[in-house]
């Protein structure tokens, strides 16, 4: 008999989250399963449970046999900014320094479509390589930043969420558009791209430095025409950037006020940062369900402050979490767990391991609104999951050998894990890690 290769059927041990746990007790929270099947049809999982039961219903369907490692849903990030692929590691300044000095002067490249098509495809390997498989991108003001960013994901079929930034102002000559072309240039993107195969757009004013009153209001009748788009931009990370937005809208009642009173606020609206909040804004955050993002190695890097995950998450609202490079300093979702977890010791919140893997699958999702198809690994969803080795490296495999359980397993991988720990990725129920990142690292260097 042929085989269908559009079927596949992945065994090994398998974690997945039907909500958030508090701790290990937390049973009814999750599925784990010590030996585990996931059944792949056409991209989609068709089954997943004990491997004797799934087995059953794909006898001639060939086995990918992942064990002792373990299977979870691929990784999402929910703030990215795909042109600082190569501003990542830039030495030595806060926010706004960074951004003049680094990020403007990189993004100006950005225009050049052919530059942009390359960086696409490592911000792509880098991403598969790290285990995320949908993020959520800033592009640059450039409209061939975001067809480089939309047709890359789309030739390797994956959930991609982006967006062209919107900036009219305080930004370096090629690095403006206006009001009017920043709105058409942003509704022909939309045309093209949301909705095409896995793809959804993002409207993108970058923050409220970057844009004017008029622009912002132009972003604002996006969001009014295109409520089906997401919408992004950062707030509150710095105190200098505080103060630089008071002067430039004093008419704002706070910095949040300045989205709010150009119609942004959606429950599809993502906020980098919102670390330094009025208690007006924390008002205005439950009242709209706007979604923070905590992105904890930038906060660190930038020196910029401390995220406030259980004061929000007590007034009910729902924290996404991410990346943000490049000022954040890793692609990996498990070193963002890593520092995540320093963040809130240090304000004596707690974290636990299941809960945090919770927030970079179905938490993320639960914060896109997208729980049912990607985050988990349920019947119906889509096939993307990754393949953690929690032996992956020396320091990991010694300490492995004194885990009990499957909690200490998770703390081991958020605390040390990075790319080594991510033994094979699949998106859309394809292996998608099959390159060495060693080979193309030796083929950068060179070339560089």
């Amino acid at each position: 008999m042929t085989q269908d290769p559009s079927r596949r059927l992945l065994r090994g041990r398998i974690l997945t989250f039907h909500a958030e746990p508090t701790d290990a007790a937390d049973t009814s929270a999750y599925s784990y399963h010590e030996d585990g099947a996931i059944l792949i049809e056409n991209g989609t999982i068709r089954a997943m449970g004990p491997y004797a039961q799934v087995a059953a219903q794909a006898a001639d369907v060939p086995v990918t046999d992942h064990r002792p490692h373990l299977l979870m849903p691929g990784f999402i990030d929910t703030h990215i900014h795909f042109p600082q692929v190569q501003v990542i590691a830039s030495w030595g300044a806060q926010l706004l320094d960074w951004l003049n000095g680094y990020t403007f002067v990189e993004e100006t490249r950005f225009a050049d479509p052919d530059h942009c098509a390359a960086m696409a495809r490592h911000f792509f390997d880098l991403l598969s390589a790290h285990g995320t498989t949908t993020a959520v991108a800033y592009c640059s003001v450039h409209t061939a930043s975001a067809e480089a960013f939309f047709a890359e994901a789309a030739r390797r079929d994956m959930r991609m969420i982006g967006g062209k930034v919107m900036m009219d102002r305080n930004a370096p000559e090629g690095l403006r558009d206006t009001p009017q072309s920043g709105y058409d240039d942003s509704k022909a993107l939309i045309a093209k791209w949301h909705g095409q195969g896995r793809g959804q757009y993002a409207i993108t004013p970058r923050f409220a430095i970057t844009s004017t009153h008029e622009q912002l209001e132009m972003a604002g009748a996006l969001v009014a025409e295109h409520p089906e788009c997401y919408v992004q931009t950062h707030l509150s990370e710095n105190h200098d950037e505080i103060a630089y937005t008071a002067e430039l809208f004093p008419d704002a009642p706070d910095y949040l006020g300045v989205y709010e009173q150009a119609g942004l606020l959606t429950p599809k609206m993502l906020l980098g940062h919102s670390i330094h909040l009025t208690p007006r804004e924390i008002a205005v955050l439950t009242e709209t369900g706007a979604k923070p993002v905590f992105c904890p190695t930038s906060n660190l890097f930038l020196g910029s402050g401390l995220f406030d995950d259980a004061g929000l998450r007590g007034r009910g609202i729902t924290n996404a979490i991410a990346t943000d490079v490049g000022a954040g300093t890793s692609y990996s979702m498990l070193s963002t767990l890593s520092e995540a977890y320093k963040i809130l010791q240090l304000q004596g919140q707690k974290l636990h391991p299941l809960r945090a893997f919770h927030w970079i699958t179905r938490g993320n999702a639960v914060a896109l609104g997208l729980e049912d198809k990607i985050g988990t690994l349920e019947a119906g969803s889509e096939a993307d999951i990754v393949v953690l080795d929690a032996c992956a490296t020396q320091a990991m495999a010694l300490r492995m050998q004194r885990a009990q359980s499957l909690s200490e397993e998770l703390f081991i991988l958020q605390t040390l894990g990075d790319d080594r720990a991510v033994a094979e990725v699949y998106v859309a129920g394809r292996p998608a890690k099959s390159v060495s990142p060693a080979t193309v690292t030796r083929e950068l260097c060179a070339a560089g």
